[in-house]
């Protein structure tokens, strides 16, 4: 248990530059505070001690404004940062490295019993006020933007936005993007990598999808242009100059 409580002490320094000194996370972090009595709590949960342990976690509520049950799951390097309002729910699964921030909620959507809240990766950022909900996956290296309601599994390495939650962007390099953020002391706070492009997640997920259009239109028009050279019968053809602008008044 000591040894948990140096890892999430020296992740605090990790990812928040606000961190002097041991002792000032030691007394001011209800973060850190709520992830160490919830790791004595997961013991009583799991030794049979259920009522102790759920009783004990809401008075760790009551005085960090953090509700873990009991029965959560928790891997090492866990920070919630700020902290007020997350919610992790009986089933949650919650990987190394992970980070939470205020608001945050690890829920479920039914009322039967069993897996019924989220699994999180390693390396997995949600962003303040996030909402993950239900028995879904998601994946290593996730980063969840603020404000995001995230229903469905997300990839290794993507980063999602937006209500219901889009992937804007997918890091196929995420282990190595990790190792050079802790080289270089990076964090992708909030849930949105430091080289995220600066336009709005939508508009960059239509650009990105204009340039696949662009690309299939590329090959159209080279089959065309084949198939008209073999002598075969065409329907009604669309130059590329047409297509564009269709495409600008479409969009």
């Amino acid at each position: 248990m000591f040894g948990h409580l140096k890892e999430d002490i020296q992740c605090v320094f990790e990812r928040d530059p606000a961190a002097r000194t041991t002792f000032e996370i030691l007394t001011n972090y209800p973060g850190v505070h709520a992830i160490i009595l919830h790791r004595l709590n997961h013991r009583l949960w799991q030794a049979g001690w259920k009522w102790l342990a759920r009783t004990l976690s809401t008075l760790t509520r009551w005085w960090t404004g953090i509700e873990i049950h009991p029965g959560a799951c928790i891997g090492h390097r866990f920070f919630i940062d700020h902290g007020m309002g997350v919610v992790i729910g009986e089933t949650a699964e919650i990987g190394n490295d992970c980070t939470l921030y205020h608001g945050v909620t690890l829920g479920g959507t039914s009322w039967q019993k069993g897996k019924r809240h989220p699994t999180l990766g390693h390396d997995v950022v949600v962003g303040a006020g996030a909402k993950v909900l239900g028995p879904i996956t998601i994946g290593d290296g996730v980063r969840i933007g603020s404000n995001a309601v995230v229903i469905k599994a997300v990839p290794d390495g993507a980063t999602v936005v937006g209500i219901p939650a889009r992937i804007v962007q997918v890091d196929a390099d995420y282990k190595k993007r990790h190792k050079q953020s802790l080289e270089q002391k990076i964090f992708d706070a909030y849930g949105i990598p430091h080289d995220m492009p600066d336009i709005d997640p939508i508009q960059y997920a239509i650009n990105n999808m204009l340039d696949d259009i662009d690309i299939i239109d590329k090959k159209i028009q080279a089959l065309c242009k084949t198939l008209k050279n073999m002598g075969e019968p065409l329907p009604t053809e669309l130059d590329s100059c047409q297509v564009r602008s269709l495409r600008k008044r479409h969009y």
